[in-house]
């Protein structure tokens, strides 16, 4: 049975069919089988495909799209179809294998003192939390290679600062709500650093340019 949906235009160029406003595992699913339909089925026009934790954008070229397809009235009713149609042919039964991706963590970040004194908790108490589960990557976002990871137990979740920083050094394992993620590159953040991490994130002209994708699950190991 289909989640609901909407789809609505997010620009004259782009188009996003959203399944709520909600952090659900199977809503994600959805999104990414969703997303891999969309990547392996492309129509002429399709510039790039993003998911998120409960939408799906479709960037295209507005004009390549209305040469190619006269049947349409508009750009956006022929991609809005299109969603349509390939919400009917995603196989409910079928799985995209994640990527299991292992994080090295030196648990020596700014906030973690302040981590563990929100929650009432030791600071090995935040550092065992924090490396138990299997995080999910739910999205990518705000800069290149930045994960947001779903999964996040309750017991360490931390407001973001009220003040951010003005510079977050690149790796750094941040704490946001009930999210925790990594900076991949050195920029301005709010999120509550507990550690850091020297795999790089982010590498630019790479065959593969970011070492996250959504969808992938990661293991925070203390080292």
């Amino acid at each position: 049975m289909l989640p609901k949906f909407q789809i609505f235009p997010l620009s004259d160029s782009a188009i996003t069919i959203s399944f709520g406003n909600i952090i659900d595992e199977e809503i994600n699913d959805f999104v990414m089988k969703l997303y891999h339909f969309c990547s392996e089925n492309p129509f002429e026009g399709m510039k790039e495909v993003m998911p998120a934790y409960a939408s799906l954008t479709v960037f295209y070229d507005v004009l390549i799209v209305r040469k190619s397809n006269h049947q349409a009235r508009t750009a956006f009713e022929f991609v809005a179809n299109y969603l349509n149609e390939n919400l009917q042919n995603v196989d409910n039964k079928q799985t995209n294998e994640p990527n299991l991706v292992q994080i090295p963590v030196n648990y020596n970040g700014q906030d973690l003192s302040f981590v563990a004194e929100y929650n009432q908790l030791s600071i090995e108490e935040v550092i065992n939390i924090h490396t138990s589960p299997i995080y999910r990557v739910f999205m990518m976002g705000f800069l290149p290679g930045f994960a947001y990871m779903g999964g996040l137990d309750t017991r360490i979740s931390t407001p973001r600062k009220s003040t951010p920083r003005t510079k977050v050094p690149a790796g750094s394992v941040g704490i946001a709500g009930n999210q925790t993620g990594i900076y991949p590159s050195e920029s301005p953040g709010g999120w509550q650093l507990i550690g850091q991490t020297a795999l790089k994130l982010y590498t630019p002209n790479a065959p593969s340019i970011t070492l996250l994708k959504a969808g992938d699950l990661v293991k925070f190991v203390k080292v």
